[in-house]
């Protein structure tokens, strides 16, 4: 339970990222009710383990271009998800989201699950 002074806290948190937040490209979105598509910062949140935020940039652009969809990436051979992620280390990260996005498309049809037991359900994703 968030009491008042956490919560005046909270509101002045998201008033100044508002004003200040960096323009990165998984935060863009053209939908039209403002909100992010969770595949692209999935994907970007993946990427930016244990990898700096100018480093990620230009492979999340070059990701993107290959696998624009979680449908696109689940259907990729796995190869193709290797060599796209190439020179980001840590390839575990890649296999896990690529076997995660085929089980999104398995089990969830195609839709990143919104409850966190289901998400923890996913390789590569923990706590």
């Amino acid at each position: 339970m968030i009491d008042a002074a956490n919560a005046e806290v909270s509101r002045a948190l998201l008033t100044w990222f508002s004003a200040h937040k960096r323009a990165l490209p998984w935060r863009e979105t053209d939908a039209p009710d403002g909100r992010r598509d969770p595949y692209r910062v999935w994907v970007a949140e993946t990427m930016l383990q244990q990898t700096q935020v100018t480093k990620v940039i230009p492979y999340f652009a070059r990701f993107m271009r290959a696998f624009p969809s979680l449908q696109a990436l689940a259907c990729a051979p796995l190869q193709d998800v290797l060599k796209a992620w190439e020179g980001l280390g840590y390839y575990a990260r890649a296999r896990h989201l690529h076997q995660a996005a085929g089980l999104v498309l398995s089990r969830h049809a195609g839709r990143i699950p919104a409850d966190k037991a289901s998400l923890l359900a996913l390789p590569g994703i923990g706590e």
